[in-house]
């Protein structure tokens, strides 16, 4: 893990070790528990870890789609695997076809294999909502060396509404003050926002979510002032003014394929991709948290470890709600 910091003191060096280590908060560990699956089903998380690492071996932008599956997951209806049902034919949408959801979200077939190698050992055990939660830590780990406990215990979605996906996602155009607010009600910190806005280190976006920025700022046919010159000819290159594709681009120009603090040093460099990357390092409210993520690698990772945690405790279905899904893809 990348740190931009130099010359620590051991006080310090001690605080941002203890940083590393995630803490469970009393609202995450009363109704979820680490080490759910021990009795039930001990093989569960070791089955998920290679399942996601031989995916992730064979592309790692898998691992950055697991994560923003996990992420979009928990925002629309909370940790409840909702994201991953299927819409059924002549029934209303579900999320997954969302715009927002298709055909960007990547990793539903890695849920699913984990799920059925667990089903041949463990029927009716384990849920698809703490498999993804599983996945998108595992993701962490092989992509930035970041492992956290995952707490446990969450249960199957009834339903998936592609009407609620709107409200609830924030859209790659909100400024920093909107991004704190949709953050806000969800139980999350401006802090953990932007921490959590670290996972934009990996992964790709098409050109069709930033695109404005190059050839039409704020409506006025102008390239966003914020934006790297280079950089930006550079995603002009990709993305043409009128092109009849939508090609993808690295979410991260430095370190594509690592789960690293090096993002934060990009945006205070004019090249954060998204609107929502660029404003965290424009916003009086969010600028001192990108510095200090940038200076402080270590101390970064710890916070996105319990940012994580955090994130997978969003409105969970426990005990005897929902169900435990037989396919991850439909309801029993």
């Amino acid at each position: 893990m990348k740190s931009r910091g130099h010359g620590l003191s051991c006080g310090m060096l001690l605080l941002m070790i203890m940083m590393f280590v995630p803490k469970m908060d009393a609202a995450v560990s009363s109704s979820l528990r680490v080490g759910f699956y021990r009795r039930s089903c001990p093989a569960a998380e070791s089955i998920i870890a290679r399942t996601v690492r031989r995916a992730v071996s064979q592309n790692p932008d898998i691992g950055a789609g697991l994560i923003r599956l996990h992420f979009h997951d928990c925002f629309v209806r909370g940790c409840d695997g909702s994201v991953l049902l299927k819409s059924l034919p002549g029934g209303p949408k579900a999320e997954r076809d969302h715009p927002a959801n298709n055909p960007g979200l990547r990793g539903f077939n890695v849920i699913s294999k984990a799920k059925r190698r667990i089903e041949r050992i463990c029927p009716n055990t384990v849920s698809c909502a703490d498999i993804l939660a599983f996945a998108a830590r595992d993701s962490s780990q092989i992509l930035g060396r970041i492992n956290y406990p995952v707490p446990a215990g969450r249960r199957d979605g009834l339903v998936s509404s592609f009407n609620e996906v709107t409200p609830n996602l924030p859209s790659p155009r909100l400024t920093a003050d909107q991004l704190i607010q949709n953050f806000a009600s969800k139980g999350l910190s401006a802090d953990e926002m932007v921490t959590l806005s670290g996972a934009h280190s990996i992964g790709r976006s098409r050109c069709s979510s930033f695109s404005d920025r190059l050839y039409n700022f704020n409506g006025t046919r102008a390239q966003d002032p914020s934006l790297d010159r280079n950089y930006a000819a550079t995603l002009k290159a990709t993305c043409p003014a009128n092109g009849g594709s939508d090609p993808t681009v690295a979410m991260d120009p430095a370190t594509p394929n690592r789960l690293d603090n090096t993002y934060y040093a990009e945006l205070r460099a004019g090249r954060g991709l998204l609107t929502t990357d660029q404003t965290l390092a424009e916003s009086p409210a969010t600028r001192g948290y990108v510095d200090m993520n940038a200076r402080f690698g270590v101390a970064w990772a710890g916070k996105f470890a319990r940012a994580m945690v955090k994130m997978g405790s969003i409105d969970v279905l426990t005990g005897n709600q929902g169900e435990i899904r037989r396919r991850c893809s439909m309801v029993n």
